[in-house]
């Protein structure tokens, strides 16, 4: 068995546009995310992807689910596969039954992190030297609030003695990367007298830090280490932000550290991303495709610069296709987008991003300025370092016209030149799944008539599980209407399990027959104006449920007493219901 924790947990933990986005092309429309169905034909999306409540659903087909549902339904997997499978992509192990169960639930490690990020901030207000630093760099108030900056005193234990008094609280501060082990088994912290970055997912939660010296201190950048929490070569500094600030992402530019995203933020730049002390991995690509077609890496210009634009090309190829656009920016030498943004402003960066060199005339540039282009040996030698390189990218007019231009550089046509390369071995298309067997009619929520006030409930408590969280459920004691059964177990989920999300509470009902009506609730969409309450709506249903439970209890006794007598009880019981 794996325990129901570890699944709500992974749940919880899931970016679902990241585990569909590898299998189906997603666009982002609004708050969500629209595909063609991958499980019924069509040529418009009505396949809706919700990052917030880890769920997609088809208004077409009616297909629903989350993560692991998405996973057994497009991949053929068993429900366990699919958790083996999730786990694996998040980078934590299955526990098989209760003795091999985690030691601490996720939810109390976010916990920590969050606690530790507010000690930090409230550390960086009392020393001035943090403050005097960040203000020389060009960073104000404001936008060190929107980024949560901090400042790590120079201590050897601060956190420690703040937050691991325990031998239990310090294994989870070792578990979050906050502190490290000696050789005797003590611990001490990680970061000391550093200001601190810290590193959100995708739905805000910090998962690590990065610490900046204030000083000459070796390193000039520390990260986090890798942790059940955080995988850098996943994860992007900023683009939680970014994705906050703006509601389409048209591009984003991909820099090197977490001052060039904050300075470039302060300057109304609001969608550049940083890698976290790697390379741009092709994890760090897809997240970024699926948000926009539009990328732009800027790196220090400089040699290191110029080595690091070079792997972001590598491991950009295999995404290369029609309709996406990736640039580079090398900015002149001494200069990181920090600096530049800084002294010349943006409008002179956003020139810079403009004047982007195009992947394709990067890629021939760099390659013929490793050879002796005015020799055959040297064009030959061109073809030949080209040749894997132009094996990554996937078939399609892409590679054909980036081989249109190689040839023109060497001076072959461009068949003999498609020859000599060999032809990259096309993917083998995975399999559709059969459609689902309800039909190709849109079916959305009819917004005529007023659902039951039960229906209400559930829908409301789906979209918005923190809202039940101080609901009495006795209030639905005597309330005999269909699915109120399932509407108490919902609210004492969410009240036993605060963490629990949307996707979570789908997952707990998978085996369950109610489940399948759960499903379709989620997919309603609630309307969220601004002066919205979901926990007044919720009591509202339930007070109007309690009121219909106790007219249908007055109506039984009266027609009771019509029929017979009653007990002292009963008599009793009407005069309180009156």
């Amino acid at each position: 068995m794996i325990p129901q924790d570890f699944i709500d947990d992974l749940i919880s933990r899931a970016d679902i546009i990241e585990v569909l986005g590898r299998r189906i092309q997603l666009k982002k429309a609004g708050r969500e995310f629209k595909a063609c169905c991958p499980f019924h034909d069509e040529k418009t999306p009505s396949f809706t992807v919700s990052p917030s409540k880890g769920f997609y659903h088809c208004f077409g087909c009616g297909a629903h689910g989350t993560a692991i549902g998405f996973l057994m339904e497009f991949d053929h997997m068993s429900f366990v596969e699919a958790i083996e499978a999730l786990a694996s992509m998040m980078g934590v192990d299955v526990p098989r039954d209760e003795s091999d169960r985690p030691a601490r639930r996720y939810d109390e490690l976010f916990s920590l992190m969050g606690s530790v990020e507010k000690h930090w901030q409230a550390c960086l207000r009392d020393n001035a030297s943090a403050v005097d630093y960040l203000k020389q760099r060009g960073i104000d108030g404001a936008t060190a609030k929107r980024f949560g900056i901090g400042y790590a005193p120079d201590s050897w234990s601060d956190v420690l003695d703040k937050f691991g008094k325990t031998s239990e609280a310090a294994e989870r501060l070792l578990a979050t990367g906050l502190v490290i082990r000696k050789d005797n088994g003590k611990h001490y912290d990680r970061f000391r007298d550093r200001i601190m970055f810290p590193i959100r997912d995708a739905r805000g939660r910090t998962i690590g830090f990065g610490g900046r010296a204030l000083g000459d201190g070796e390193p000039k950048y520390l990260n986090s280490p890798e942790t059940v929490l955080f995988h850098k070569g996943r994860e992007l500094y900023g683009l939680y932000e970014a994705r906050q600030a703006l509601r389409q992402i048209d591009q984003l530019v991909v820099v090197e550290g977490y001052m060039d995203v904050v300075a470039l933020s302060r300057h109304g730049i609001d969608f550049s991303i940083a890698t976290l002390g790697t390379a741009t991995t092709s994890d760090h690509l897809d997240r970024i495709f699926r948000l926009t077609d539009n990328v732009v890496f800027s790196f220090d210009g400089d040699r290191a610069g110029k080595a690091a634009a070079w792997r972001a090309l590598e491991n950009a190829l295999p995404q290369v296709r029609e309709g996406r656009q990736i640039r580079f920016v090398f900015l002149p030498e001494k200069h990181d987008p920090d600096s530049y943004v800084n002294e010349y402003g943006s409008d002179a960066f956003m020139q810079a991003i403009d004047e982007g060199i195009a992947l394709s005339d990067f890629l021939i540039g760099e390659l013929s300025s490793q050879v002796d282009m005015t020799t055959i040996d040297g064009k030959a030698r061109l073809a030949e370092l080209a040749k894997p390189l132009v094996n990554n990218i996937p078939p399609g007019v892409y590679r054909e016209l980036l081989i249109e231009s190689l040839a023109d550089t060497v001076g072959l046509s461009a068949a003999k030149l498609e020859r000599m390369l060999g032809h990259a071995t096309e993917k083998q298309s995975r399999p559709a799944p059969n459609p689902a067997n309800e039909g190709k009619r849109r079916r959305r929520e009819s917004t005529s008539g007023r659902p039951s006030a039960v229906r209400r409930a559930i829908t409301l408590l789906l979209n918005y599980p923190e809202s039940g969280h101080k609901l009495d459920v006795e209030m639905l004691a005597g309330v005999n209407r269909p699915g109120v059964d399932l509407l108490r177990d919902l609210i004492e989920t969410v009240q036993t399990e605060p963490n629990i999300t949307t996707a979570g509470l789908l997952e707990r009902w998978r085996h369950d027959d109610k489940g399948r009506h759960l499903g379709k609730l989620a997919a309603i969409e609630v309307p969220a104006e601004e002066d919205f309450d979901a926990s007044a709506e919720l009591v509202a249903c339930l007070e109007q449920l309690a009121a219909a439970g106790r007219r249908e209890r007055i109506e039984f006794l009266i027609e009771k007493q019509r029929l017979s007598s009653l007990t002292d009880e009963e008599k009793a019981e009407i005069r309180a219901l009156r």
